[in-house]
């Protein structure tokens, strides 16, 4: 069956600031979270919330507002001009912690896709993917190794994924797995909103020594439909600012080391 289906075009920048945060919450969102987030009005809020479900993107409740079912995730290059500044800073500091020489995963995230820009100065590197994108960016370059991950691309990301693209991960003994998630909180751990995706992060943590989460400060506090692993199975989050209180309490507990991207040190 054809599950195709075609995003309308937004007709302001507001409307898709509004997707962008209702996709980094889970989802769904009250309207005043939305309002503050945005630092607009309510009103304006239910302006363009309205013109949205009139084109079939979301579905208004009560107080808030969710995604319908038929929205897919953005394509890849669309995340990427999503807050790339802080993507950008947690790249270079992963470039600092992976050394030449190193073997490594990296998934197929838009963060990862910084991050595989920041290494191409490093040489000698052993790296495992299903990105064609982090493939293309490291490959044939100061005498890389790229491993690519066998089955379909998928469209929006050009990532592979299913029972060939597993099996082939779990083929590695890898150093490091630099991993990246939809959403973090205090108490959950680290989430992803897709099925296929989550089913890649669980087989290369397996793989590595060394379990990096990467993820910009918009992920705190935020919800997704799957939770990854129980958080004591990741070693490091390398994010761009200071976690709040409880989810620091969260990576404490578990014993994940937090790096600040911002302030170019470890914590």
């Amino acid at each position: 069956m054809d599950t195709t289906t075609t995003t309308p075009t937004l007709s302001n920048h507001r409307e898709r600031e509004i997707l962008d945060e209702l996709r980094l919450a889970g989802g769904s969102s009250r309207i005043q979270f939305l309002a503050e987030r945005l630092n607009v009005s309510e009103e304006t809020i239910r302006r363009n919330i309205r013109t949205l479900e009139a084109s079939g993107l979301v579905t208004k409740v009560h107080g808030g507002v969710h995604i319908t079912d038929s929205v897919t995730e953005q394509p890849l290059h669309f995340r990427m001009n999503v807050s790339p500044e802080p993507k950008r800073l947690i790249a270079a500091k992963v470039a600092t912690i992976v050394k030449n020489g190193d073997s490594l995963f990296l998934d197929i995230g838009s963060t990862t896709a910084f991050i595989a820009v920041a290494l191409q100065k490093h040489h000698d590197l052993f790296i495992v993917t299903n990105s064609l994108s982090v493939a293309h960016t490291l490959a044939t370059r100061n005498n890389n190794r790229v491993y690519f991950a066998g089955g379909e691309l998928r469209a929006h990301d050009a990532g592979t994924f299913g029972v060939e693209a597993l099996s082939y991960i779990e083929r590695f003994n890898l150093q490091h797995a630099i991993l990246s998630v939809t959403a973090i909180n205090a108490r959950s751990g680290f989430m992803l909103q897709d099925m296929q995706e989550a089913d890649i992060s669980r087989a290369a943590a397996r793989q590595a020594q060394n379990r990096i989460i990467v993820a910009d400060a918009q992920k705190f506090g935020r919800s997704a439909p799957i939770t990854i692993a129980p958080p004591d199975t990741y070693d490091m989050l390398v994010t761009d600012d200071e976690p709040p209180a409880d989810i620091r309490r969260m990576l404490d507990q578990n014993n994940i080391q937090l790096v600040l991207a911002q302030n170019a040190r470890a914590e």
